[in-house]
């Protein structure tokens, strides 16, 4: 979901790692768009692997020493998605119920993370404003998510659901390319 700015993180020569938790997250999204009688707990479980995927991934970004100043967001979203991911998977039932809320909470997180990076860019990204419209796309699905989880809307949040897997899929798997080393650093 989280717009990288290459200026930012460096390289990694495990850029391929970040490229199939993209295609996992498409693919995810995809099959629940067009199965959502896979159910409503289905979602939440998948979600909250796939969490605890993004959230090692995060945590290895952040300690690999090439994310110049940004490891901070990195280690926290990392601890987050890790600990929303395994209460996601211990308790179905919890999960069903309060399923909408985290992701409000991430999505917002995400939403406010992506606006104070693309607005402490400053000069030196050149697109940055992709940055401040991520970031509000991210806090709209947050408020989105708020609200269908208050009128216990699960059609709504199941919609919401297989967007959100597509979209931050997307989003995952174009910024892999960015990670990769180039010819000099390799």
């Amino acid at each position: 979901m989280k717009a990288f700015n290459a200026t930012n993180l460096g390289t990694t020569r495990a850029w391929w790692v970040i490229l199939l938790v993209g295609l996992f997250m498409v693919m995810g999204g995809f099959a629940y768009w067009f199965w959502p009688e896979a159910g409503y707990a289905v979602a939440s479980q998948i979600f909250g692997w796939l969490l605890i995927l993004a959230g090692a991934v995060q945590l290895s970004v952040s300690a690999s020493g090439k994310t110049h100043g940004t490891w901070g967001w990195w280690l926290a979203g990392g601890v987050i998605d890790i600990f929303i991911g395994f209460v996601l998977v211990r308790n179905v039932f919890l999960s069903e119920m309060v399923f909408p809320y985290f992701l409000a909470f991430l999505f917002l997180f995400w939403g406010v993370e992506a606006l104070v990076d693309a607005c402490t860019a400053g000069s030196r990204a050149r697109y940055r404003w992709l940055g401040v419209v991520n970031g509000v796309l991210l806090c709209l699905i947050g408020f989105f998510f708020m609200e269908a989880g208050w009128v216990s809307n699960m059609f709504m949040v199941s919609f919401l659901v297989s967007i959100a897997f597509i979209y931050w899929g997307f989003t995952i798997a174009i910024s892999a390319y960015e990670l990769r080393p180039t010819a000099i650093e390799k």
